[in-house]
């Protein structure tokens, strides 16, 4: 099953993470099928870049976000 979850990279206690599309099985940090996305934790407010159509691609082949990354794609859609 495919995922589409954050994945961590940045430098320590700088974190920035990419939204990817994944194996379920797949390491937090390890092997993705595509990055989707950026989410900037650090900047106030918090920035949030996403591959809209690409996200609805993979949603509709039928990938699962996670919690965080649906979290996160419902605050970027009230901010437009």
């Amino acid at each position: 099953m495919v995922r589409i979850r954050l994945a961590r990279f940045g430098a320590k206690n700088q974190p920035k993470y990419r939204i990817v599309s994944s194996e379920d099985q797949a390491k937090r940090d390890g092997k993705f099928l595509e990055i989707l996305g950026t989410y900037d934790p650090t900047l106030n407010p918090a920035a949030i870049n996403l591959k809209r159509e690409r996200y609805d691609y993979w949603l509709g082949v039928g990938a699962q976000p996670s919690s965080a990354v649906a979290s996160l794609v419902k605050k970027a859609k009230q901010s437009k």
